[in-house]
């Protein structure tokens, strides 16, 4: 059991390493994005006190309505068993 263990652990190794060097190769090829960082213009200083005494609305919600229940289906009707057919005589036997 030892031995499978030892086996199986070596393959789980090097699959691991195979996808390692095969997932580097891939981001080597890949093309590297340059990233802008955005301007910031430092003409016009920004203003904290502004925003922080600017308080925001607050909106009552309405109370959610709540949904009426479910209404069960009523079980399907069984059909009643088919009616046996009474034998009938055939009319050769009702002349004779």
């Amino acid at each position: 059991m030892n031995k499978k263990k030892k086996h199986v652990n070596k393959k789980h190794q090097r699959t691991k390493a195979r996808l390692k060097a095969l997932k580097e190769i891939s981001l080597k090829n890949k093309k590297k994005v340059v990233v802008k960082k955005p301007v910031v213009d430092d003409v016009a200083p920004k203003d904290d006190t502004k925003t922080a005494s600017v308080k925001k609305e607050t909106v009552e919600k309405a109370p959610a309505k709540k949904k009426a229940p479910a209404k069960k289906k009523a079980p399907a009707k069984k059909k009643a068993p088919a009616k046996k057919k009474a034998p009938t005589k055939n009319k050769t036997e009702e002349k004779k």
